[in-house]
């Protein structure tokens, strides 16, 4: 019976412990609330992974780059793309969510969840004090995320600085990453069971108003995803690198592909770097380079999300979010998404870290969790073409890449 339950693809028991739910919740009613203890389980167990999964990541991804000092021209621009990008993926999930308004008008009273958060407060001041953490032990141990976020980084920074005596640290951070990303997919397997018992409480509870409003964020969730693959993404080609965009969506259908269907970056990896240097004409060098370093920390498509999902969680619940609330969510958001491992299911881990900063309720995580794989999916994509864009680009301002090759493609 186990074989064949794990003989199931992860995504496809998700969404059928989606459709089973809803069911359940509809005719069972409110007194579906009774298998909640199910999903606060599963979400207690996502928490659980915050900061170790965080803390290794970072600093695995950031050793990843190699020597600071001789990161040059390739390592430079990709990280100034890599962050620039991010950044403008939150605030396109930002706008979407301020304009659009997923989660208003849905009546959560009927959930029990006890009192709203207060308001943010948090002065830019505060915000940068906040940063700084007076005791690491103590900032992991109450899942102070800022903190922990520069912790992490400067822990990475000193360990590149350190050079050879920082080697064996390197393969310790690496090993604890790796650690983490396979626990991370054993709490995922709890997926089903968590997806099934939350959308049963939730559809049961407040019946029709809280699937539409799902719906809602499903859909601003791929328009987001699809204005920076189409937009963003195209701008970037076609006035950075001066190439043709068509030719370059043609040559990465296939990472496209796989990475729609497996939601992960790191499976999809070998593919994304064959399309890279085969289809595009990028060296090796700068496709190695770039593109795994770009499955590590750029992660636009997440970023994007975080966003879009901390506003509907703010609008559910009613919880007002202030200018530096929101500039809050943007840094929080795309720190995240470098931390979130490139494997199925990350994302939902980084929004504990984004909503615990600003006030949302986790119980925003019980809402979105049913419908997160597909979303998932289409933000692995977004991420996948970002590290193919990046790549590309760079190699363009380097003089590291084969126009001619790019071009031929087309006929393969």
């Amino acid at each position: 019976m186990l074989r064949i339950w794990f003989a199931i693809p992860l995504w496809q028991r998700v969404i059928a412990a989606l459709v089973l739910g809803i069911v359940a919740g509809i005719l069972w009613g409110p007194d579906a609330a009774s298998i909640k203890w199910i999903g606060d389980f599963f979400i207690k167990s996502v928490k659980m992974l915050v900061v170790p999964l965080i803390f290794f990541s970072l600093v695995s991804g950031i050793t990843a780059i190699g020597d600071l000092r001789k990161l040059g021209a390739v390592g430079g621009r990709a990280m100034i793309l890599f962050v620039v990008t991010g950044q403008i993926a939150v605030w396109l999930g930002l706008f979407l969510g301020t304009v659009f308004k997923p989660g208003e008008g849905l009546d959560t009273s009927r959930l029990n969840l006890g009192a709203v958060p207060p308001p943010n407060e948090t002065t830019a001041v505060d915000m940068i004090l906040s940063m700084v953490p007076e005791s690491p032990v103590k900032v992991m141990a109450e899942a102070q995320v800022l903190p922990l976020i520069v912790f992490a980084m400067l822990i990475g920074i000193g360990i590149l600085m350190a050079r050879e005596e920082g080697q064996p640290l390197i393969k310790i951070f690496d090993a604890g990453s790796v650690v983490m990303q396979k626990v991370t997919m054993i709490v995922m397997e709890l997926t089903p069971f968590g997806v099934f018992a939350l959308m049963a409480w939730v559809a049961g509870t407040l019946g029709q108003d809280a699937l539409i409003a799902l719906a809602k964020l499903v859909g601003l969730n791929y328009l987001g995803c699809l204005i920076i693959i189409f937009g963003m993404y195209s701008l970037m080609l076609r006035f950075l690198a001066k190439l043709p965009v068509h030719d370059f969506f043609r040559g990465i259908v296939d990472a496209m592909a796989v990475s729609y269907s497996t939601a992960s970056s790191n499976a999809t990896l070998p593919v994304t770097m064959r399309c890279v240097e085969r289809n595009l004409g990028v060296s090796n060098a700068v496709a190695s380079f770039v593109v795994s370093l770009g499955a590590t920390i750029n992660m636009n498509g997440t970023a994007m999300y975080l966003g879009l999902a901390t506003l509907f969680g703010a609008q559910v619940f009613g919880v007002h979010l202030s200018w530096s609330a929101y500039f809050l969510i943007s840094i929080l958001s795309t720190l995240g998404a470098v931390g979130a491992a490139g494997i199925p299911g990350a994302g939902l881990i980084m929004m504990a870290l984004v909503f615990g900063a600003v006030g949302v309720p986790l119980e925003t995580i019980a809402l979105v969790a049913g419908v997160d794989r597909i979303m998932d999916m289409m933000r692995t994509t977004t991420n996948v073409s970002g590290d193919a864009a990046v790549a590309t680009t760079v190699a363009v301002m380097t003089g590291e890449i084969d126009r001619a090759e790019m071009i031929s493609a087309d006929d393969v």
